[in-house]
Parts: structure tokens; sequence; C-alpha cells
């Protein structure tokens, strides 16, 4: 047996609902894992926390578990890999130590303070046209309008927190945040600091920071980390940690990457153009370029890739398994389902066979996700959720049906812009996420989408099996031709030609609410 065949890669990653820790090997395949839950603070005012204190002792915890299941067979940890929850903030002091609770990229409290900055005389889509051209041209992108990117958080902070602010030495993406724990070492990736505005991306493989974006914000250029390319070796494991964690000192530990960035190598859609759909507490339908480009009216554009050379075409939806969350914790919906029926492992079981049993249009209902506003392909911090077109005779039934079929139309619509971003038609998409283990929400976007949907093997495992295998990349162990027969497809669906005119119509109807509405949404959730 080779040496590559009995090593693997310790990968962590980050969710927003816990980490999961896993062993990848060279060829994609997962030894062991583990997840860990962890909690959420939401806030008035669109505030969203998480304690990185948590997020440590769990992430501890997994790799504990990880370490145990695996036992003795596993060979040698040839490396250690994070990939986090993006477009966070974590404040550290000169210890390194975090400073309170972590802003994470849910929160959207910073959104004034963004639009006071980015605005001016002359304006387009709330940007100063002449700030509007500088920061695409360098960075590909501006800040959110939304407040939920790291500018919006470092503003927010300096405002309303200047004892946290007079205390930080450093802000951290909460995947940089992690690296720091384990080997000492504070630096961000091309990747991961794209979200900050503040660099120079045009060459995607010699990123750095741009004087003039930091003057334009505010933000002191010591108080952000330096610099390194997403595929470096970044320091070795440190002896205290490797303690805690119950695994070798001194095991390299790479750069790593966001979540978007280990979901897009982990699906192993890493071709030019090649799409893939995510499906987890939010959700996003992004591909590999070779070229930096901008939609700024959709809030979509081409930042740098964790695969060397390349850009990433990054974009997100707000909430997307979030919703089915929110139907089963805050409505009850699916839990008698489940707690009358021993065979079914969760609520989600149950809200499937509940959606299962509805016919495809909800019997007229259209549900619109915005739980928790939205990002892409419109950036609206103030729409909201609702049932539309419920009538005497609508059912629960319906309810949860609607609520699978209106996150799979909020894809379509995201889908539209990809295609004209990318100036061609996707016919095949890898599904990843939890929710690709749902065998009915992978037919409705099949059928909504009117694409062939591919659930790769392990969908739920995406993250870390991308981020494992970047770090074999990182070691110079694989290729990323390597990568693409590193994750295999389970199963694929067809779209149903018999629902075809049903969801062009329901999609059409699905636009024309969220513009019919907006104004209001903006008028009840204006703060």
């Amino acid at each position: 047996m080779s040496r590559d065949a009995t090593q693997h890669v310790l990968a962590i990653d980050l969710g927003t609902s816990g980490p999961k820790v896993a062993l990848v090997d060279r060829s994609g395949a997962i030894a062991a894992w583990h997840f860990e839950p962890i909690g959420l603070t939401l806030l008035p005012g669109g505030g969203a926390e998480q304690d990185p204190g948590e997020w440590w002792s769990a992430i501890v915890t997994g790799v504990r578990a990880v370490m145990d299941e695996a036992g003795s067979g596993i060979g040698d940890i040839a490396a250690v890999a994070c990939t986090a929850q993006w477009s966070g903030t974590v404040a550290v002091d000169a210890a390194g130590e975090h400073i309170g609770n972590a802003i994470i990229w849910m929160d959207s409290r910073g959104a004034q303070l963004v639009a006071d900055v980015i605005g001016g005389p002359v304006r387009l889509e709330g940007y100063d046209v002449r700030k509007a051209i500088r920061w695409i041209r360098l960075t590909g992108g501006a800040p959110a309008k939304s407040g939920k990117d790291p500018v919006g958080h470092i503003l927010w902070l300096k405002r309303h927190r200047p004892g946290v602010v007079g205390q930080t030495a450093l802000f951290l993406e909460p995947k940089d945040y992690l690296n720091l724990r384990l080997t000492g070492r504070a630096a961000a990736g091309y990747d991961s600091i794209a979200l900050h505005w503040v660099t120079d991306n045009r060459d995607v493989d010699a990123v750095r920071y741009e004087p003039a974006l930091l003057s334009a914000l505010g933000f002191d250029p010591g108080t952000l980390p330096e610099l390194s390319p997403p595929n470096a070796i970044l320091a070795p494991l440190l002896p205290a940690v490797a303690a805690e964690l119950g695994i070798p000192a001194g095991i390299p530990v790479v750069m790593g990457t966001p979540d978007l960035h280990s979901a897009a190598v982990g699906s192993g859609a890493v071709a030019d153009g090649a799409c893939h759909l995510y499906l987890g507490t939010s959700s996003w339908l992004i591909c590999h370029v070779p070229y930096k480009k901008t939609d700024l009216f959709h809030n979509m554009a081409s930042l740098p890739s964790a695969l060397p050379g390349l850009w990433l075409l990054a974009n997100e939806q707000e909430t997307a398994g979030a919703c089915l969350t929110h139907l089963a914790q805050n409505l009850g919906f699916g839990r008698d389902e489940f707690a009358a029926d021993p065979s079914l492992r969760s609520v989600y079981q149950a809200l499937d066979r509940i959606a299962e049993r509805v016919p495809a249009g909800s019997n007229g209902v259209i549900f619109t996700p915005w739980l928790y506003g939205e990002r892409t392909p419109v950036e609206d911090a103030t729409v909201r959720s609702a049932f539309f077109n419920q009538s005497l005779a609508t059912t629960k039934d319906d309810l949860v049906r609607s609520t699978f079929e209106g996150v799979a139309l909020n894809s379509r619509w995201l889908l539209r812009y990809v295609e004209k971003f990318i100036k061609r038609r996707v016919d095949d998409i890898r599904i990843v996420g939890g929710g690709a283990n749902s065998e009915v929400w992978c037919r409705i976007h099949a059928d909504v989408l009117g694409r062939t949907v591919h659930v790769v093997e392990n969908p739920v495992l995406v993250n870390v099996r991308g981020v494992g295998l970047l770090a074999w990349l990182s070691l110079g162990r694989i290729s990323v031709a390597d990568i693409v027969r590193a994750v295999p497809v389970a199963v694929s669906y067809d779209p149903d030609p018999a629902n075809r005119r049903l969801f062009d119509a329901r999609f059409e109807e699905f636009v024309r609410i969220y513009k019919a509405n907006r104004t209001i949404h903006a008028r009840l959730n204006r703060t």
C-alpha cells in the first residue's frame, strides 16, 4: 500500500449550524466524520452573532470524535485544512483572543453605514458612480448595500462598539480566525479577503491591498491580516493545540478557503462554466470562470477562487434549508408525522413525505423564501417571505410543498442571471449540501429549473471533501484534473416535461410577486 493511501487530511468545515470534521484521503474518500451543533444569536435590527469560543469547543469535540471513530487504521495526518462560513468578522486582540461574539454573514446592522460610505451626488443602484467604477475595476465588486459583508460589520463595530474596536488588533474572517487558533499565524487568503472590498484582484495570483480603497472605507490597514495565496501552506500546528485536539504537533496547516469555494471544489464542478447548486441553510449557484467580471445590477461578481489562476462566480441566496427549519421549529410542521412514525430519522424526512403527496404547483400556493432578506439576484435586506394565494381549501401539506417549490423558484431566478453572466445555457447542474439528500426536493429543482440535476455522493459532506482535496492540491499530491474524478455522481434527475408549462407560469408570477410587494416590505421593515 502506498504512503498516500494510508494518509488523510483532517478537514474542518465551520457551518452556521455547527462544524463538521472529517478525514479525507487523496481520492476524496471520507474515512470518518462528525457534526457538532452550535447556537446562533439573532438580535434586533438585523443582528446575527455566534460565539467563537463555542466554535472552537465544538471543533475540539468533533476532532476527538473523528479520531476515536477512525482508530489506528487511518495512517498519518498529512495536513489540517479549514473551510468556514464566509463574510463574517471576528475581532481579535494582540494575543489572538477573540473579543466578544463574531458577527456572521446574516448580520445587516451596518446597512445604513455602508450606504453613507458608498453614496454620492450621482448614484447608480445606490452607489456613487465614480466610487463604483473604482471598486469594480479593482476588486470586481463593491460593498454590499445590505451591510452583510465585513465592510458593514466593521463599520457597525466602529460606530456602536468602540470599546471592542479599541482592543482589536485584527479583524478576521471565520476561516482565518480558525487558522490563527491552529497555528498562531494570522493571514487571509486571496479568496477569503475578497468581501472586504479593499484588494486589487486584477491579477488573481498576486492579490494585494489597495490603499485608496482602505482610505475610502476608513479602514486601518494595520487591523487587516497579511495576504497569502489560497493554495499555500500557512504554518505547522501548534503543540498546545495538537494536544488539545489529540493529534501530533507540527502537522502542516494549509490556508483553506471559504465555504462557497470549498463547495465548488467538493462538488467536482471545477471546469470553466460547470455549475453547482448548494442547498444548505442558504443557497447559491456558482461556477469557476477564467475572467474577472461584475454584474452590479444582480449582485454577482467573479472573485478570486481557491484554485490557482481562476475566478469564482460568487452569489448567494439567504435562506434555503432555513425555510424548512422555520417550518419545523417555528410553525411545527412535520412534527406530528415525525413523532407518529419511528421509521423517520428526522422531521425533515417527514416534510419530504408531506411534499411528495401534494401535486406539482402546490394547489396554487406560492411561497417566497425571503425570511432574512435577499442578496442575489436582488440585494434587498427588507424583503420578507409569504404564502401567496391561500384559500379555505389550502392545507398545511400545500404550504409545505410550496416551501420546497419557492426555494427552487428562487434558484431559477438566480439561474437566469448566472447564464447571462457566463453567456451560455447550463444544461447540467451538480447539487450538493444537506438539501440534496431530499429526493423530492431534487426532483422539484429539476422540474422548476428545467435542467438535469446530478446529486453527488455524500452531498452533505461537500465542504469537507472540497477543502480536503484542496489540501492535497496544496501539498502537491493531486492535480485539478484529479478533483473531477474524486467526486462521483450518485443519482441524476431529469425535468418532467409534463410540469414545464406549469412552472414556467409559476416562475413569472414569482418574480411579479417580488416586484409588486418590495416597496411594502421596505416600509414595514426599514430600521
